[in-house]
């Protein structure tokens, strides 16, 4: 499963929940600073929810987190679960990264491989790129 990070202040941190199997949680909220900020809510699960705590309100954080989702009698849920809370001396918001593009990795041809055929007769067998 693949990991993500985002970084900012810290708006909000709610009291931790206990639930009567046993289950804890605990829910922050930070505030991106980018063009158009956006207020992303997080949740802290089991022995994780103090991890928040050495934290104040407007502290520029960086949270890891994964992706978690779920069904419910026919409705479908997306939390963000924080894993790791620590503070961002940078101060610089990081997006949360998009899908990396298979075809970046490519690699393109040189002018060490030599030069372009002019003519589709001077293309032999051997020289075809598939």
């Amino acid at each position: 499963m693949a990991s993500y990070e985002v970084s900012g202040k810290l708006k909000v941190k709610m009291e931790e929940q206990s639930f009567s199997s046993g289950f804890t949680k605990r829910e922050f909220v930070l505030t991106t600073e980018e063009q158009y900020p956006q207020d992303i809510k997080f949740e802290l699960i089991k022995d994780k929810t103090s991890i928040i705590d050495k934290f104040n309100d407007n502290d520029t954080i960086k949270v890891s987190f994964n992706l978690r989702g779920n069904e419910y009698n026919g409705k479908y849920y997306v939390n963000l679960q924080a894993w790791r809370v620590e503070a961002d001396a940078t101060g610089a918001s990081a997006p949360i990264p998009a899908p990396l593009d298979p075809m970046a990795a490519m690699p393109t041809a040189t002018a060490a491989s030599g030069p372009a055929p002019t003519n589709i007769d001077d293309i032999g067998e051997d020289d075809l790129p598939f």
